[in-house]
């Protein structure tokens, strides 16, 4: 990870600049060398305000605190970047969760399909991206398929967009 660090009225000490490095530094088990971290601290009278803002692929986690010294406020700024991550994190297993009956749906159809006498012949595996329907009509059109199956960002269920014979295009919602 990638970590700068700025102070507005105060300066950064070399210790302090370790400890923002060593406290950062325990994101990178998660995130490795992609993400990025900006600290700063500003002195606002007799308190220290920290902001720390991390970006890992297009997700931004931000955490703002104010505190006696710089020290306690980086401290406190880490827990809640902490919770933020532990949030998103538990956002997304229980996103996977809830599609897990449409996945056992999909595997029941392809092996009904393996038993007739027609076979697949080519399988391919994406992930599903959260996006609006309007969206996912312009990502069809920009990789020139006929239909995107995407995660709906407005339901959070998958759908489908396909393109129509008469040039309109129709978005199919399952029930589940």
């Amino acid at each position: 990870m990638r970590v700068t660090s700025s102070s507005k009225g105060m300066k950064i000490v070399p210790s302090l600049q370790k400890r923002i490095e060593e406290k950062l530094g325990k994101f990178d088990r998660y995130f490795g060398d992609d993400a990025t971290a900006t600290a700063k601290f500003t002195l606002d009278k007799d308190t220290v305000r920290v902001e720390i803002t991390m970006r890992i692929h297009n997700r931004y986690y931000r955490g703002e605190t104010v505190a006696e010294d710089a020290n306690t406020a980086l401290d406190l700024a880490i827990e809640v970047m902490e919770g933020q991550i532990r949030k998103h994190k538990t956002r997304l297993e229980k996103r996977i969760r809830d599609h897990a009956n449409m996945k056992e749906y999909l595997k029941d159809q392809i092996i009904a399909v393996e038993e007739d006498s027609s076979k697949i012949i080519k399988r391919k595996s994406f992930e599903l991206i959260p996006m609006d329907p309007e969206e996912a009509t312009l990502q069809m059109e920009m990789l020139g398929h006929s239909f995107l199956l995407f995660l709906n960002m407005d339901n959070e269920k998958v759908n489908l967009v396909y393109k129509r014979k008469d040039g309109d295009y129709g978005l199919i919602e399952p029930e589940y």
